[in-house]
């Protein structure tokens, strides 16, 4: 839980240092709940340093999440993302078969909306935080550095209620020749790694749709 805590608590001091600069004569608050599709998730494995590399990926599922804006002017607001997906490991190798990965983003940064004349409202996302890498059947958690970069839709109801469509790309930082989901249990005599990786990322891509109230 150390793990959880220390980024999420990052977070959250950064927004909370973003709230006073929120204006009085616009919005100054928005939560959007939403759910998506998440794509994408490779490892580049490599068991010892004589073995040729392989992809273990992550299989295409379903996400859900939540973004909390805090309004710096009617334009642009300060951004609080969380998005989580659970899938299996997309792999023939028995040592991989029953393992699900639940993969976290907390993610802090800023939104611009590009309002004009029309109806929808066009948007564009830059958020940093911190990834974490969660498997099943008792492995370790791993936390990493990442970015992202989204882009999408605002259909506004009224001056408070919008559907949000978007798409987004989450780019993770690894370490190459890292270990990754490791269990240590002497007492039961396990221990060792799921995964080493020779990569230096870990990149998803997610369609989203939710819906925005703003107060």
């Amino acid at each position: 839980m150390s793990d959880l805590r220390r980024p999420l608590s990052l977070l959250l001091l950064a927004l909370s240092l973003a709230v006073p600069t929120a204006r009085a004569d616009g919005p100054r608050f928005e939560i959007t709940p939403f759910g998506g599709y998440r794509i994408g998730g490779s490892f580049d494995s490599q068991e010892t340093a004589t073995e040729q590399s392989k992809s273990v990926d992550l299989e295409d599922g379903g996400s859900w999440g939540v973004d909390l804006g805090i309004y710096r002017d009617p334009w642009s607001f300060y951004e609080l993302l969380y998005s989580t997906q659970t899938v299996d490991l997309d792999s023939a190798d028995p040592d991989y078969d029953r393992v699900e990965v639940t993969t976290d983003y907390y993610h802090f940064g800023g939104t611009l909306l590009f309002a004009d004349e029309y109806w929808v409202v066009p948007y564009f996302s830059f958020t940093a935080g911190a990834t974490m890498l969660d498997a099943s059947s008792g492995y370790d958690s791993d936390t990493r550095f990442s970015i992202s970069m989204g882009t999408g839709l605002r259909l506004p109801f009224t001056d408070h209620l919008a559907a949000t469509l978007g798409v987004r790309g989450f780019l993770t930082f690894l370490s190459s020749d890292s270990d990754i989901f490791c269990v240590s249990r002497p007492a039961e005599g396990e221990s060792g790694c799921l995964l080493k990786t020779s990569g230096d990322t870990f990149f998803q891509g997610e369609a989203t749709a939710g819906l925005t109230l703003r107060f």
